[in-house]
């Protein structure tokens, strides 16, 4: 398979089955935030609310673009991907694939909402920061940028759902009069026809935006085993032509060459003396080159790695806190030099269908089954009263919102704290703090206080050991 020998690709069909295993655990552990709603109202019958859940989850992944996906894969630095040690590879993946699968399996035998999200960002970080202790690197291995934004908004966006989700239970009950969206739902008796269809719309848009976000998790996943295990095949997208990625080049060269370099600073000289080394090297290498699939495998490597450092470089120029070149360039060289990177990002920011596709059905089967755990957690245990159809609409409404603008984003969130969050604002916005159950709640935030340093240390911990054991 993709010119391994038997041992390699053993190896990489092990992981990817692995990383197939981690997102179909990733759809029965978060079922419950699509259909808990549905289910505690009487709108669907579980059975059916879960299918179609499975449903809507598939099309979130293979329609709802690659950018969260892009997201994961670029919290780990070109070096950490590309070293050349086939133990290192085996140690780095096995480490995030067990912490990740181990801890979600965990949490969801116990019936805690704990969040696949900062399981697998866990997992990444923990590898990162082990990655530094190696002897010849010092260097911690991880995007601190990147790693800012995602721990920005995983902070904030359960404060969004509790809040928000609050508000429009607030709202409703302020200007909607119809009293039986207040009631406690009859047992066994579906709601009102309008009301049961709104449920069901808030339901199906959760499911297909948490197969967005979370399915891209693994698409993400996905890709760095391909990347760090066959790059002569997935460094860079093969699908594209070599000439489209020079034409991108050139232009790039182009905008830069207007920029009078004797009025620039240090680090403005350093940037541009950079874009133009990575260009000629680029050039040099691409020069009668018809099909990145004639590169050797060094090249794939280096044509990835001088992408990322034009693209990175290059968007230094266009910051609004760079003084310097950005004076040098007219509003429409601007646009040029924005366009050129984004086409040129297009080689590395990639997913292939089958990659997509395998993740879609993994977490679409995996959301059919084993969803009774966590349902429970969230339609019954908190709040102190019954889920409501006003409760149940708003938490699912607002939850379905900030994924899909933060999927927009590229940022991968937690839809389980999203939601739980989401469904204590709507008990709270009802009777106040006493219709909270603050054993659940305590749980649920202390889930996801130790998520993250939990994974963190473990998975560092098994790729420091794994290397030692592979070496």
């Amino acid at each position: 398979m993709f010119g391994l020998d038997a041992g390699m690709t053993l190896v990489l069909v092990i992981c990817i089955f692995a990383a197939c295993c981690f997102e179909f655990i990733n759809g029965f552990h978060d079922t419950a935030n699509a259909v808990a709603t549905v289910i505690y109202t009487n709108s669907m019958k579980p059975t059916v609310a879960v299918i179609w859940s499975g449903i809507c989850n598939f099309l979130g992944v293979l329609v709802g673009g690659i950018a969260v996906a892009m997201g994961i894969v670029n919290l780990l630095p070109l070096s950490i991907l590309i070293d050349q040690s086939v133990a290192h590879s085996i140690a780095m993946i096995a480490a995030l694939i067990l912490t990740a699968i181990l801890w979600n399996l965990g949490t969801w035998y116990f019936g805690i909402p704990c969040s696949s999200s900062h399981t697998l960002l866990g997992s990444i970080f923990g590898v990162g920061l082990a990655y530094g202790f190696l002897p010849h690197v010092g260097v911690i291995a991880l995007n601190w940028q990147k790693v800012k934004d995602v721990f920005l908004f995983l902070l904030i966006s359960p404060l969004i759902g509790f809040a928000f989700t609050m508000a429009v239970v607030l709202l409703v009950k302020q200007f909607v009069k119809y009293k039986k969206l207040f009631h406690e739902p009859v047992k066994k008796k579906a709601p009102p026809f309008w009301i049961r269809g709104f449920l069901i719309l808030t339901s199906t848009g959760l499911s297909f935006t948490h197969g967005q976000n979370d399915g891209q998790k693994g698409v993400g996943l996905l890709m760095i085993i391909l990347i760090a295990l066959v790059p002569v095949h997935f460094a860079v997208d093969h699908t594209m032509h070599p000439d489209k990625l020079m034409l991108q080049a050139n232009n790039i060269e182009t905008v830069l060459s207007k920029v009078d370099p004797s009025g620039l600073s240090a680090s403005g000289k350093a940037s541009l003396g950079i874009i133009k080394e990575k260009i000629d090297t680029m050039q040099s290498t691409l020069t009668g080159v018809g099909n990145f699939k004639n590169l050797k495998k060094e090249s794939n490597f280096e044509i990835r790695k001088d992408i990322l450092i034009i693209a990175k470089e290059s968007s230094k120029i266009l910051s609004p806190d760079v003084d310097d070149p950005i004076l040098k360039l007219s509003k429409e060289d601007k646009v040029q030099l924005k366009d050129s990177i984004s086409e040129m990002k297009k080689f590395t920011e990639y997913a292939p269908l089958w990659v997509i596709l395998l993740i879609s059905i993994s977490l679409g089967l995996g959301t059919m089954i084993g969803w009774k755990r966590i349902v429970v957690t969230i339609g019954e245990k908190i709040g102190k009263e019954h889920m409501n159809y006003a409760q149940g609409a708003s938490a699912n409404l607002v939850t379905a919102i900030t994924i899909g603008v933060s999927s927009s984003f590229g940022l991968p969130v937690s839809t389980t704290h999203i939601l739980s969050s989401g469904v204590a604002g709507s008990m709270f916005a009802t009777h106040g703090i006493k219709n909270l159950r603050m054993k659940m709640i305590k749980s649920i935030m202390i889930a996801w206080l130790v998520t993250l340093p939990v994974t963190i240390l473990l998975s560092g911990s098994l790729f420091l050991l794994f290397r030692l054991f592979c070496n």
